[in-house]
């Protein structure tokens, strides 16, 4: 029972694989995402749910869906590499992570294979800081790395909340397209043509709901309202991440419920 397993390497086309990564030393604040990956998969397997997502696809066992575990330790630029295996293999990869800079090397793999790539990032945050502390590979640089490398048509930001001038003007300079959280309506139109990656912070959520992460950034949104917006999304996604979970900061497990919550949701929307 639960989702069906296999090496990421043996994935065929069209197949969602769901991979780890395990890193968190681009955390500027707090150690702990590292840990997030196999908690959040116990939390889609927890007894106190199931596996049926709200559109009633059972995903117990399903066919077209695989945990693929962990990826074993590499190098912070060699995270590409296991998604650029599933991508060539004609299937879609789907990454539990770890801090947000894994979102800049995992995009190096996508673009390859979708020149046309459009993000949508999820986020308290816009990670488009030149560098922070002196890490050009900051959790808070990922995008600014993703967007001066070419690696994106398009960003389009939802959930902002957090801008400083320096971000202002680096989101000016990429040409994103921003939607900080004092503007969100739940009537924008959020139709992109084109492949697009999803990328989502959980700290995009209310800290109020999803107590477990590193930043809490009040003023975000409820798990509902998040869920809805997941559910409305009529998009070519063609990859996902679901970062920043950090168990050290959870209470009772809630946030990993909540993450098992928008992983299962979105892989409803993959399927």
């Amino acid at each position: 029972m639960g989702l069906r397993t296999k090496p990421y390497q043996d994935l065929q086309t069209n197949e969602i694989g769901i991979i780890g990564i395990p890193l968190d030393e681009n955390s500027s604040f707090l150690r702990g995402p590292a840990k997030a990956p196999q908690l959040i998969i116990d939390a889609i397997a927890s007894d106190s749910a199931n596996y049926f997502t709200e559109n009633l696809i059972d995903l117990n066992e399903h066919p077209g869906v695989f945990w693929c575990g962990n990826v074993p330790f590499i190098n912070y630029l060699d995270i590409s590499t296991p998604v650029d295996q599933i991508l060539e293999a004609g299937a879609i990869p789907f990454t539990l992570g770890g801090d947000h800079s894994i979102a800049f090397p995992i995009m190096q793999a996508m673009a390859k294979r979708y020149p046309d790539l459009n993000i949508i990032q999820f986020d308290a945050h816009g990670d488009l800081y030149d560098e922070l502390a002196g890490n050009r590979h900051s959790h808070a640089s990922p995008f600014a790395r993703i967007m001066e490398n070419g690696l994106a048509k398009s960003l389009t930001q939802i959930g902002i909340r957090t801008m400083t001038q320096h971000q202002k003007e680096q989101g000016e300079r990429f040409g994103v397209n921003v939607i900080q959280m004092k503007d969100w309506t739940s009537d924008l139109d959020l139709q992109i043509d084109g492949p697009v990656y999803l990328s989502f912070d959980m700290d995009a959520l209310d800290p109020a709901f999803a107590p477990g992460v590193s930043h809490h950034e009040p003023g975000g949104f409820s798990t509902r309202e998040m869920i809805t917006i997941i559910q409305k999304l009529n998009l070519n996604i063609v990859g996902c991440d679901v970062v920043e979970y950090n168990p050290d900061r959870d209470l009772n497990g809630v946030t990993a419920m909540v993450a098992a919550k928008i992983v299962k949701e979105l892989l409803a929307k993959l399927l």
